[in-house]
């Protein structure tokens, strides 16, 4: 979800009296500061604690004295870490093969951080800082940066890889300073709300209270062991803060959890997609039609929560299983219209660079790559 589509469509889309907008799936929170900056109130919930930290920090207007006191509070204390030559006394942060991704010199130091940051900061400033952290984590890493899954880079590349993790740390915090300046400048006091529960499940009216008069969201387009492993991605981040199910996420996504008693998927604007991927590859036709029932359970919940002439805005991505393009878009027009609601418009774009493996394989085979 780019900040631009979400701000042209809050703009064009949203229906007269909008007080109220709702992502149901609001990664780090887009939709709400865009909401935000158009004045209106919004919420969001995502069931990754990574990306809800992410969102809180977006979208708060913290006084930004403190956070340069913070700030150069954190640069005093790592100015003289350098110089403590009893780096042993630090109670080193551990979990599953951190030795795997992280070298020790990386351990102390990243530990060292998160101490400082925990122990020195006021609770309701931790965040903006955190989020400064949990970026590091991975570029101090031995990941290879370039994919959303975790994959560690080759030993002559571990060898060379120095990373300066202070310098890393304070570059993003430089940026994000600049990013609340931008934000405090425009004097909004419109509340956002972040939650954590799962819209398969329940109806998003029952936690919020209220009507909701626009649904603006860029929903998953697949399972995420299959498409884009957000869960992999803030894994490290994840495991860093303390978050016990850092490893599960993707399970806990929508699509995960692939159940023997699934009912079937039915679509009428997608039969001949579906049908032809389940002759291709059944288990793959699984994969995609547990995802598809999460879908459908997470629009009926949604529908049942906008207010009567309410909209809604699905920002959608048609993959390519098994070389068969599945027709999201068409499926999200017939959810919704079961739900009884009138499509208005689809809006095409072209895709612009993002991160992508270097080459894909739809048919899951080795010897069969696409080059992106």
């Amino acid at each position: 979800m780019f900040p631009q589509i979400a701000r042209r469509l809050i703009e064009e889309f949203k229906p007269k009296n909008t007080n109220y907008i709702f992502d149901p799936y609001c990664g780090t929170g887009t939709t709400m500061l865009e909401a935000k900056l158009a004045k209106i109130e919004s919420a969001g919930t995502d069931l990754n604690p990574m990306a809800r930290l992410i969102s809180v920090a977006k979208t708060t207007n913290y006084n930004i004295d403190k956070i340069l006191h913070y700030r150069d509070s954190l640069s005093d204390d790592t100015f003289a870490y350098s110089f403590n030559k009893n780096k042993g006394a630090l109670k080193l942060v551990d979990f599953k093969n951190i030795d795997f991704w992280f070298s020790r010199k990386s351990i102390f130091e990243l530990t060292f951080l998160l101490n400082r940051i925990q122990d020195t900061i006021d609770e309701e400033y931790q965040d903006f800082f955190l989020v400064a952290l949990s970026e590091s984590f991975r570029e101090v890493s031995y990941t290879r940066n370039s994919e959303f899954k975790l994959y560690r880079m080759p030993k002559h590349r571990m060898e060379q890889h120095k990373p300066d993790t202070f310098g890393i740390f304070f570059s993003k915090i430089t940026r994000n300073i600049e990013g609340l300046k931008s934000l405090n400048d425009k004097d909004l006091d419109t509340y956002v709300h972040v939650h954590n529960f799962n819209t398969c499940h329940i109806n998003p009216k029952e936690v919020l209270n209220r009507e909701i008069d626009f649904v603006l969201c860029s929903p998953p387009y697949g399972d995420s062991k299959t498409t884009v492993a957000y869960g992999q991605f803030s894994r490290l981040s994840n495991q860093w803060l303390g978050v016990e199910s850092a490893s599960q996420i993707d399970n806990m996504l929508m699509g995960g959890n692939r159940k023997n008693d699934m009912i079937d998927f039915h679509s009428e604007y997608a039969k001949k997609e579906l049908n032809e991927i389940k002759e291709e590859d059944a288990k793959r036709f699984i994969e995609v039609e547990s995802f598809l029932n999460d879908y459908k359970s997470s629009i009926d919940n949604v529908a049942k929560a906008v207010r009567h002439k309410g909209r809604i805005a699905y920002v959608v991505g048609n993959r390519t299983v098994k070389g068969v393009q599945i027709p999201l878009d068409y499926i999200t027009v017939e959810l919704f219209e079961k739900n009884g609601f009138d499509h208005i418009t689809t809006i095409v774009r072209e895709i612009p660079n993002k991160r992508m493996p270097k080459a894909n394989s739809p048919t899951n085979k080795k010897e069969k790559h696409h080059q992106q």
